[in-house]
C-alpha cells in the first residue's frame, strides 16, 4: 500500500492572496458521519484536496453528482489491488532530473509538486507518494538539457500544477526558457481554472508575465483541463478571458470518466462551451489504468461512441479534439471502430519510425488500454507507403456500355 503525502499549503500561488484548501474529508460539512469514515480509509491511499470553491460546486442532495465524483475519495478506489502506478511508462523517460524528453520536439517539465485538487482519477500519483523524486524544484538541469536539442521546440511545464507555485517562481523558469531561441512554445498544464480560477483572475502579476512573455512569434499556451460543463462558472470564464486578454492561447484535455462525463450528450455540451468562450477542445483520453482509476474507467470502444456521439452535436470548431491514448509508446489516437475492428494511429511516438504508424485490431469490448488487444490483425507504418507493393493502384475506368445496334 501506498501512503500519500497530504498538501497542507493554503496559498493558492499568488505571493499576496489566499484562498482555503480542505485537505481532509472530515473537514467537509456536506458528508454525514458515515461518509466521512469510510472515505477516511481512502485518504489512507491516495489523499483528499479541494478548494472551498470547488466544493461549492457539488450538488450534496445528489450522491451521484458528478463534480463529488471528480474530487472525493470513494471506497471502489481501494477495493481492488489494479493498474499500475505508472501505466504510461513515463518516469522511463526521465533524462535528467525532473525533465522527460519523450517526444523529439516537447519537453516536459515537472516543476510543481502541488495541486489546487487532487483528481481522484488522477494518473501521476506515484509522484505524490512518500519518497517520491521525479520532480526537481531545482530546474537547472532541465533548461540545460533543452538548451543543448534544438529538436525542442516546445516545453510542457507540469507536476503537479504549475499554477501552484507562487508567480516569482513561475517568472524565474518562464523567463528563463524564454532565453533559448529554439524554444517558440511554453505549455502550463494546468486545472486551475476550474478548481480555483481566482488565482488566475486576481493576481494580476501572474497575467503581467504572461502578457510579457507570450509573444506574437512565440506563443504561451494554458493547457486547462475542464472535464464537466459545470466547472464552467462565471469565475471561470472571467479568467479565462483574462488570459486571452494576456495574448495566452487555451487548449482543453480530459479523459473520459465513468460518472462524470460518459454521455454523449454531455460531452457535447462541454465541446460546445468551451468553443463558445474561446477555448479549444484538444485531447479526449482513455483514463489512464493507473492503480485506483478502475471504478473511473470507460472501456475503449465505448469511450469512442461516446466521443463520435458528441462531436456529431457540434459545429465544426467544437469537434476538434482527438480521442487518445497515452500509451508507453507513444499517443495513441483511436480513429475509427468498424463492426469487426479498432483502427488506431500513432498521432505521437517515442520511436520515431511509428510516426503516424497505423495498428488495425480486433474489437474487444472489454479493452480498457492498447495492451489489452491481443489480435492485430494489420499494421502499417508511414515509411511502408513508399513501398510500391502498398500503392493504390487506379484502374482505368470501365468502358460504356455500347448501345445494342
Amino acid at each position: 500500500m501506498y501512503h500519500t503525502l497530504v498538501q497542507t499549503d493554503t496559498r493558492h500561488g499568488g505571493d499576496s492572496m489566499t484562498t482555503r484548501y480542505i485537505t481532509s474529508v472530515s473537514q467537509i460539512p456536506g458528508l454525514s458521519t458515515e461518509e466521512k469514515k469510510d472515505i477516511g480509509k481512502v485518504e489512507n491511499w491516495f489523499s483528499f484536496k479541494a478548494s472551498e470553491y470547488y466544493l461549492n460546486l457539488i450538488d450534496w442532495s445528489d450522491p451521484y453528482d458528478p463534480i463529488r465524483r471528480l474530487i472525493i475519495p470513494d471506497p471502489g478506489e481501494i477495493e481492488a489491488e489494479d493498474g499500475d502506478l505508472d501505466p504510461s511508462g513515463e518516469s522511463t523517460y526521465t533524462v535528467v532530473p525532473g525533465l522527460q524528453h519523450k517526444y523529439a520536439r516537447t519537453g516536459l517539465l515537472l516543476v510543481s509538486d502541488r495541486c489546487a485538487g487532487l483528481c481522484r482519477y488522477c494518473f501521476r500519483k506515484r509522484l505524490f507518494v512518500e519518497g517520491a523524486d521525479e520532480i526537481s524544484p531545482d530546474v537547472t538541469a532541465g533548461i540545460n538539457y533543452i538548451r543543448k536539442h534544438p529538436e525542442v521546440t516546445n516545453v510542457l511545464l507540469t507536476g503537479g500544477d504549475p499554477l501552484m507555485l507562487p508567480t516569482k517562481k513561475l517568472r524565474e523558469i518562464i523567463a528563463e526558457i524564454r532565453t533559448i531561441d529554439h524554444v517558440h512554445i511554453i505549455r502550463i498544464g494546468s486545472k486551475m481554472l476550474a478548481y480555483n480560477p481566482m488565482r488566475i483572475s486576481e493576481d494580476t502579476e501572474l497575467l503581467g508575465l504572461l502578457r510579457e512573455y507570450s509573444l506574437p512569434e512565440k506563443r504561451i499556451y494554458l493547457m486547462s483541463q475542464f472535464t464537466h460543463p459545470r466547472e464552467i462558472t462565471p469565475e471561470a470564464e472571467k479568467a479565462i478571458s483574462a488570459l486571452i486578454d494576456a495574448g495566452v492561447m487555451i487548449l482543453n484535455q480530459t479523459p473520459i470518466l465513468r460518472g462524470i462525463n460518459d454521455s454523449g450528450d454531455l460531452l457535447a455540451e462541454l465541446f460546445r462551451k468551451l468553443s463558445f468562450i474561446g477555448v479549444s477542445p484538444y485531447y479526449i483520453f482513455q483514463c489512464r489504468p493507473t492503480h485506483g482509476n478502475h471504478i473511473y474507467s470507460v472501456p475503449i470502444e465505448e469511450s469512442y461512441r461516446i466521443f463520435e456521439e458528441a462531436r456529431s452535436q457540434v459545429s465544426g470548431i467544437a469537434k476538434r479534439a482527438r480521442f487518445v491514448m497515452s500509451h508507453a509508446t507513444g499517443k495513441i489516437e483511436i480513429a475509427a471502430c468498424t463492426k469487426d475492428y479498432v483502427v488506431m494511429k500513432y498521432h505521437q511516438a517515442a520511436d520515431p519510425e511509428e510516426m503516424g504508424k497505423v495498428v488495425v485490431c480486433r474489437r474487444n469490448p472489454s479493452a480498457y488500454w492498447f495492451d489489452d488487444y491481443v489480435s492485430i490483425v494489420d499494421e502499417c507504418p508511414l515509411s511502408s507507403m513508399d513501398d510500391p507493393r502498398n500503392d493504390l493502384v487506379i484502374g482505368a475506368p470501365p468502358e460504356a456500355d455500347t448501345p445494342s445496334e
